[in-house]
């Protein structure tokens, strides 16, 4: 016994961090390592004066890098005496482990540890470094395996260090480590297959020398003394075990009801209102008997139950009854609990570390009735909990074949070998030693050995594989606590322990889960776990980035589809010579050689946008509504976003049943009077991109557009106005590359994504490290769409103007030599005389604006008085006539008004000659040059800057727009260097920076420097278009947009003045910057109430699949910046701890219903905010707001107020859940004109949880959205009476019909009603039933085939005849 407790204490386990824990389970791996020499002075040369006869040893300890936690234990190496000088010091002693937490950030810390002794003779201990040994790759599921010596760096300090917060991973890369020089450990590390057969002797995470003796280990051969190496097994022997007798003190009647007493009190500390004692009950009295070597359970513990002694006397020529586990009145009288049973230990080993564990729990009940009778286990209570409340270890003599046992129970705070609390023991300060030895409780039992066994006791313990299976809807315990047991009894169909040989009756071929599912009987389950904490802030929202991980987006049609496709008529695509387009497949890869696209002799591209037809998925519910007509939403390139009309969908007669990828509708036009056309299927667009359509030097951004541009195609019912789903398309197949046309058919995944309502909504972490609970968030397949991109390349037909002039440079180096000197001209003309010799004289009004209008001012109030002659009065016009005679003879006639023009001319040229001619001078010294910027891309340049002047000036950089800058970092001007592949100087401190001054910076004379310059925007400008809802306009607004007309895309300007030391400046650079089309990699569309804010929580993707992220950055995540194009929007990103994935915070105001609105987010994964990692599109839509708390199953009424509009309507609404939210009327009515009308909407949630679901009133004429409504449903689950399980077979089959009963609880004659959750997997025989008072009625139930394998949970409500639940079934699915 003794051996057993200084193991058992010496080996206590620190747990892995519970989040770690929390992670799915792996297989645990073996390893080896093996530590050869420390090299180098580890230890000071002042510890080796301070300290006598010092001696080194090394510790390891396990460490989670990600929570900074230290688990497991530390294990120490045997002690080495030091030598001075200091030299190499020898190991060679190797350690053993396995663990399951297979994981990058799992390491293994090294500490090098002096000790020695001090002047007064004391012992001193001094930690002189640490190294972090990887034990797992970057790489998941691929653990070291390398087995070669390798050299770990030893750093100065002690391991406590990594729990500071500053020391992010890498931790070796990290600036505040510091190396100590020269020194290392040499080691080796390799995976240890040949340990896996003594798994069961060694817990996870406990490190072992091989040299150590493990018990149920035989010693090792030879004198190298590794058992581990080649580890051996002991002959293991059986031993069982007879009549148990559990005696409690002072009586088992006396101890229950203490117990139970005590129990009421704490439910009341802990605030859970008072509960009546005599309501509380003793469910079952459980014993857990296992094998324990010191370490750990060799085996899982066997589960029996006891029964009190006078119970088994009343049964003892019969079965156990099926309420023995009844209140504690039950075992009045009763002295003991007893095992009628025989326990077989096949386990046991004969070591003197090898112990029996025994451990007495009781499981409390409250009962469901209320005539105060014993629940029965197939209705189990509302509050169920476990407690351990006695444990006993025993030692076995193996010598001794048989005997009898009596020992000791203990209780209390005491360590246990399940390391979980136990019920109190009596105070003992008064008690002798026999009194103390008994007090507690005793335990007695019969041992023998052998391999005998009783005909009448079964061999094997009662709780079996099933036990272990716990209802999915339960939350899971905490792993860093035993986990709870009420579960596995809960859940056992057919092998409860109740009994030996004891089953439950099966009704209609189905079995009972002994489970109660509804939430409160969890209360007291998850007490003796960890509490879990809900997140309380919004739902997050997993990326569904389409256009890289759905497969229709780099996927074509099957050769099926496309024989349905060319069959169907759909015009063919010609190109220039009238021959068909080459067809390229959309799964090969695409070379892109940017000069090839250049020297295209056909300098125009049509681009053809051809929708084919729209598919059904085979996995789409039957009962879910498939629109008649759809339309599309998209924006190409620079062009105004397109919305189609509406298409209609015609099934095909050779579609039959949708399959995986099936051809089920084409699309073809509607006609203005609601009939589809009959003329060719599918629907075309066609976008000409030419040179007169392109800028000078648009063509190479309008390649790389096509060449990682992904197309967002939304896709909306025709009818209901509602939003199908998105699909995304990329247009690298689009590339001619040379050929006259090309064309590629796509078949793409629609697919929709539903947000949960946001119930309590914050931001920032609620969680130390960052984890953020994805929920509410669900993403659906809707259908596929059938599309084929075209481009037809076209001879250029038109004399492009200024065909001489060269495009714009794409240099990154601006020089200002060809701006050097002057070469006269006009002071009106700007510029002229530097492109042409020969200038045509032209009138001055012709030429200034400003001019002409001061002439046109002067020339009216001559004529004034002209405009008065128009008058009738004949007497005053004769007058008015003889004024302006004399006037014209007084100033000389046409002479005078020339004279008065020239005088008007020569002041204005007096006024503006100076200023004309600076401007004139300043051509000289101007450099004009044109950026092709996109949103939140930086364009980096240089310009050359030359000093004119004999003498040194100090140069101040003056720049008019904010979006433009000087690059003053010259780590960053160097990075920038780099990724453009420039070799020009860098220079250090070059500018002097002057708070919000402009910088300056110094130029001898004559000298040249190249100044970096940044120009960014976050701005999108008219490219962000707030797009309108497309039911808010009718179909003639469609038409009037021609869809080649370009979009007005924003040009932006930009000045730098180069001013030197006397405020003369030296040079000028003028930019003009042409914004470009951006790439967008993932739209999302929010709908959510008018005039509140809506907070988000957008997760990152994994970082290795982002375009552009740096590789070979060894556990190291790269730093996330975001920005946002509306500085209205608060969006914002915070670093959670190395490897942990990163979440993007939106806060955004919702407009008035129904504003639109439209923004981009900007995702940086570099330090500069160089290039955009991630840009995504947010669309936020405003609707009014209703909010519904219901029962799921239940309906539930509600009134919405329809007020009229100007003229007559014929209305109608739809849903976006028909299954879930009927209204009435259910069809077209009539809105009346300027009236107000009731809109009746029934509500019955088939889930429970909180979500949203889209109401729209839609004019049916014009196909106009009249009214929007969010109505938020905030669906509770109601309380289930009965649980079942099936097992059913998976694949292709007709289903199977089984059957359940139900009781009607009331005297009189009800009808009933039948709904369940999963309408899609079970149907009802009949939806609805009359039954008697007090009758059964057998309920038919068809359970639909399904194709995966898993578990499925359907509800069966069972509601009245005002629909109210009267009960709630759970049928547990398991398709095999």
């Amino acid at each position: 016994m003794n051996d057993w407790h200084r193991i058992f204490t010496q080996n206590v386990l620190v747990p892995p961090h519970p989040q770690r824990a929390r992670q799915p389970w792996k297989e645990s791996t073996a390893f080896q390592c093996v530590l050869k020499w420390l090299d180098g002075p580890v230890i000071r040369q002042g510890v080796l004066e301070v300290l006598s006869e010092v001696e080194c040893h090394l510790r390891v300890s396990f460490f989670d890098v990600t929570y900074r936690h230290f688990f497991g234990r530390t294990w120490k190496t045997t002690v080495k005496p030091t030598k001075r000088p200091p030299s190499r010091i020898v190991f060679n002693e190797p350690l053993y482990f396995h663990t399951s937490l297979n994981h990058p950030h799992i390491v293994a810390v090294v500490e090098v540890v002096a000790e020695g002794k001090k002047r007064d003779g004391s012992l001193q201990t001094l930690s002189c470094g640490f190294g972090i040994l990887r034990i797992f790759s970057n790489q998941p599921d691929s653990p070291i395996s390398a087995s070669q010596d390798k050299r770990l760096r030893l750093y100065h300090g002690t391991p406590r260090a990594l729990l500071h917060p500053l020391l992010q991973d890498p931790a070796e890369q990290n600036r505040h480590m510091t190396l100590i020089e020269n020194c290392s450990l040499q080691y080796t590390l390799k995976p240890h297959p040949a340990l896996e057969p003594a798994f069961h002797l060694l817990p996870e995470n406990l490190l072992v020398s091989g040299l150590q003796q493990i018990p149920g280990l035989l010693p090792a051969h030879g004198e190298s003394g590794d058992a581990l190496r080649k580890p051996r097994l002991q002959k293991p022997i059986t031993g069982h075990l007879d009549d148990l007798f559990f005696t409690l003190y002072p009586s088992l009647e006396k101890f229950e009801e203490e117990l139970l007493e005590l129990h009421v009190q704490d439910h009341f500390q802990e605030g859970c209102g008072p509960l009546d004692g005599g309501a509380l009950e003793i469910l079952e009295r459980r014993l857990r008997v296992g094998v324990h070597n010191g370490l750990g359970f060799v085996q899982r513990p066997q589960v029996v139950v006891l029964v009190p002694e006078m119970d088994v006397a009343l049964t003892r020529s019969a079965s156990f009854s099926r309420k023995v586990v009844s209140s504690s009145k039950t075992s009045s009288g009763s002295q003991a609990l007893v095992l009628r049973s025989r326990l077989r230990l096949p386990e046991m080993v004969g070591h003197p570390a090898f112990a029996v564990i025994f451990q007495l729990e009781y499981v409390f009940s409250s009962p469901a009735g209320v005539d105060g009778n014993a629940a029965s286990v197939t209705s189990l209570s509302n509050l169920a909990c476990m407690h351990m409340v006695r444990w006993a270890v025993w030692n076995p003599l193996l010598e001794a074949d048989s005997g009898r046992v009596t020992l000791p129970l203990q209780g209390g705070i005491q360590p246990n070998p399940s390391h979980c609390l136990v019920y109190k023991v009596p105070s003992a300060s008064m008690s002798s030693e026999e009194v103390k030895q008994v007090e507690s409780g005793t335990l007695r039992f019969q041992f023998s050995l052998g391999s005998e066994e009783h005909l009448d006791a079964p061999t094997e313990p009662v709780s079996g594989p099933k036990v272990e299976r716990r209802p999915s809807r339960k939350p899971p315990t905490s792993p860093s606590s035993p986990p709870a047991p009420v579960p596995r009894v809960l859940a056992a169909p057919q092998n409860s322990p109740v009994g030996p040989g004891q089953e439950f009756p099966l009704e209609a071929g189905i079995s009972h889960l002994e489970a109660d599912l509804s939430q409160t009987s969890l209360v007291l389950e998850t007490s003796i776990a960890e509490q879990l904490q809900e997140l309380p802030f919004t739902p997050l929202h997993a990326p569904i980035v389409v256009g890289t991980q759905t497969r229709s987006s780099a996927g074509q049609p099957s050769r099926a589809s496309m024989v349905l496709l060319q069959s169907s008529g759909f015009p063919e695509i010609l190109d220039a010579n009238k021959q068909p387009a080459e067809a390229v497949s959309a799964t090969e890869p695409v070379t892109f050689n940017p000069q090839k696209e250049e020297s295209d002799c056909l300098q125009s591209n049509e681009m053809v946008l051809q929708f084919l037809a729209f598919s059904r998925v085979a996995q789409d519910c039957r009962g879910t509504s498939w629109p008649k007509t759809v339309y599309f939403t998209f924006q190409f390139y620079r062009f105004p976003p397109a919305t189609t009309p509406r298409l209609q969908l015609v099934q095909l007669d050779e579609a039959g049943q949708p399959s995986s990828g099936a051809l089920t509708h084409i699309l073809v036009p509607v006609s203005r009077d609601g009939t589809f056309d009959a003329g060719s299927p599918g629907f075309q667009l066609r976008y000409m991109v030419g040179p007169g359509f392109l800028k000078p030097g648009e063509r190479r951004c309008f390649a790389r557009y096509l060449a990682v541009q992904t197309l967002q195609i939304d896709v909306w019912d025709g009818d209901s106005l509602l939003l199908i789903g998105s699909a995304a398309v990329q247009m690298k197949h689009l590339l001619r590359q040379g050929r006259p046309a090309v064309q590629a058919s796509h078949e793409l995944e629609v697919v929709a994504t539903e947000y949960e309502q946001d119930n309590m909504v914050v931001s920032g972490d609620m969680l130390g490290f960052g984890r953020v609970k994805p929920i509410g968030v669900h993403s659906v397949v809707k259908g596929r769409l059938h599309l084929t991109l075209a481009n037809v390349g076209h001879p250029c037909e038109q004399k492009v103007r200024g065909c001489s002039t060269l495009p714009p440079s794409r240099s990154r180096v601006i020089s200002n030599d060809g701006a050097s000197r002057f070469s006269g001209g006009s002071l009106l003309t700007t510029g002229s005389s530097r492109r042409k010799h020969v200038v045509q004289a032209q009138k001055l009004a012709d030429v200034d604006s400003e001019l002409a209008a001061m002439l046109l001012t002067h020339a009216r109030q001559g004529k004034g008085p002209q405009d008065v002659s128009r008058e009738s009065d004949a007497t005053r016009r004769r007058k008015l006539e003889r004024m302006r005679s004399v006037r014209l003879q007084e100033a000389g006639g046409d002479l005078g008004r020339r004279g008065t023009s020239v005088l008007v001319i020569a002041a204005y040229r007096e006024r503006t000659k100076a200023e004309s001619i600076a401007s004139l001078l300043s051509l000289a010294i101007t450099t004009e040059h044109t950026l092709h910027a996109t949103l939140g891309v930086a364009e980096f340049f240089e310009f050359v800057l030359k000093n004119p002047h004999n003498t040194q000036h100090t140069v101040t950089v003056e720049i008019d727009n904010p979006e433009l800058s000087v690059i003053v970092d010259s780590q960053e001007w160097r990075d920038f260097k780099g990724a453009a592949g420039l070799h020009t100087p860098v220079e250090e401190d070059m500018f002097h920076l002057r708070g919000s001054l402009a910088p300056q910076l110094y130029l001898r004379p004559h000298e040249t420097a190249h100044v970096p310059f940044k120009f960014q925007s976050f701005s999108a400008g008219q490219l962000a278009m707030v797009q309108a809802s497309p039911g808010l306009s009718n179909e003639k607004g469609m038409d009037a947009v021609s869809p080649w007309k370009s979009s007005a895309v924003p040009t932006k300007h930009a000045k730098v003045l180069f001013r030197a030391s006397g405020g003369k400046p030296i040079a000028v650079l003028c930019l003009t910057v042409e914004l470009q089309p951006h790439v967008v990699d993932q739209v999302f569309r929010f709908y959510h109430p008018e005039l509140s804010f809506l907070k988000k929580a957008i997760r990152l993707p994994p970082w290795h699949t982002f375009p552009g992220a740096p590789v070979g950055m060894l556990g190291e995540d790269p730093p996330v910046h975001v920005r946002c194009s509306d500085p209205n929007v608060i969006c914002e990103t915070q670093n959670v701890g190395p490897g942990e994935p990163r979440d993007i915070f939106l806060k955004v105001a919702s407009g008035p219903s129904p504003e639109i609105k439209d923004f981009f987010v900007i995702i940086y994964s570099d330090r500069w905010l160089a290039t955009p990692t991630q840009t995504w599109q947010v669309y936020l839509h405003s609707l009014q707001r209703v909010d519904v708390s219901c029962v799921a199953g239940q309906l539930t009424r509600l009134s919405l107020v329809l007020r009229g509009t100007q003229t007559v309507r014929k209305v109608r609404a739809f849903t976006s859940h028909p299954q879930e939210l009927k209204t009435d009327p259910k069809g077209v009515f009539v809105l009346p004109p300027r009236g107000v009308q009731d809109l009746h909407v029934g509500v019955r949630p088939l889930r429970a949880g909180s979500r949203f679901v889209h109401l729209n009133l839609v004019d049916v004429d014009c196909h106009q959205l009249v009214a929007s409504w969010l109505v938020c449903l905030c669906c509770r689950q109601p309380l289930i009476s009965k649980a079942f399980e099936i097992m059913l077979a998976a694949g292709e089959g007709k289903g199977v019909n089984k059957r359940i009963t139900y009781t009607n609880p009331y005297p009189s004659r009800r009808t009933f009603h039948l709904h369940s959750d999963h309408p899609e997997l079970l149907r009802f025989r009949e939806d609805s039933f009359q039954v008697g008072g007090g009758e059964t009625y057998t309920i038919g139930l068809q359970f639909a085939p399904s194709q995966r394998v898993g578990e499925e949970e359907i509800l069966i409500y069972i509601n009245d005849h005002e629909d109210k639940n009267e009960e709630a079934f759970c049928v547990k699915v398991i398709y095999q």
